[in-house]
């Protein structure tokens, strides 16, 4: 299977069916970043501390797969040089949506997140990457590439999965609500899922998901040379067992050192 062509079709699907990280922001919410208000997202529900993205107004952010008329255009609202790398070209449509509708200047760049070769090294000074690398079933050249176009001090912003998040049987969660462990991580809906529900799923265009060992979402940064200074837990809000017991969404702020080692 061609997995960057599926997931792309099958986006392109949820942007038709109103999947709630496909719904552009509003003018009202273009008009308080404007005045440097904005609830920026890397994770569903709680907003990335300013303190992590101080003083934007000028900086070159890369909004990487981070398509649908919402995060980017918050950015280039606060000032900042915006270009959004997204597989799916009705995601970045939501974008442009964005950008004629309020005046804003908004780069756009279909893509895979994995492979950053159309820009040069130290191209940005802020990469935002809110949780899309399970859609991918390798991640760690996501964290190489984004290390190499950052400037020296530049800071990638990172949302991820807990991998916990995989190892239960989901389809009979959403039956009776119970929580049983079937599944092992790292995880792959392509290699684990029954074949009647990966049929069913493959048939229904829903993306298909991948969920990676902690060692690759954190000790992947820092092995391409990111040091993490902050990080915090959110949950989905949505209905399930899971979110009741434990958050399953991560959120991290790593800086690439200076030239000579310090931060």
């Amino acid at each position: 299977m061609d997995l960057l062509k599926y997931n792309r079709e099958a986006w392109e699907n949820e942007v038709r069916t109103g999947n709630v990280w496909t719904v552009p922001v509003s003018p009202e919410e273009v008009a308080a970043a404007r005045k440097g208000i904005a609830t920026l997202l890397l994770t569903p529900l709680k907003p990335v501390p300013a303190s992590w993205y101080p003083a934007i107004r000028g900086k070159r952010v890369l909004c990487l797969a981070c398509g649908g008329g919402q995060q980017g255009p918050l950015f280039a609202a606060m000032g900042a040089d915006v270009t959004v790398l997204d597989n799916c070209p009705a995601q970045l449509a939501r974008d442009a949506e964005v950008a004629r509708r309020d005046g804003l200047r908004i780069a756009l760049v279909e893509g895979d997140m994995r492979d950053l070769s159309m820009f040069a090294d130290a191209s940005f000074d802020l990469v935002f990457h809110p949780v899309s690398n399970v859609f991918v079933d390798r991640i760690r050249p996501v964290w190489r590439e984004s290390h190499r176009v950052l400037v020296p001090g530049g800071s990638l912003l990172s949302g991820f999965m807990n991998p916990v998040a995989y190892i239960f049987d989901l389809d009979r969660m959403e039956r009776d609500g119970s929580l049983e462990v079937r599944y092992r991580i790292p995880y792959s809906d392509l290699e684990q899922l029954p074949p009647d529900v990966l049929k069913a799923r493959i048939e229904a265009k829903e993306p298909l998901e991948f969920g990676h060992t902690l060692e690759d979402q954190i000790g992947g940064q820092t092995d391409a040379g990111f040091v993490i200074a902050a990080f915090y837990e959110d949950r989905s809000g949505w209905d399930d067992p899971i979110d009741a017991h434990l958050p399953v969404y991560c959120a991290t702020l790593a800086k690439k050192p200076r030239r000579g080692g310090s931060d």
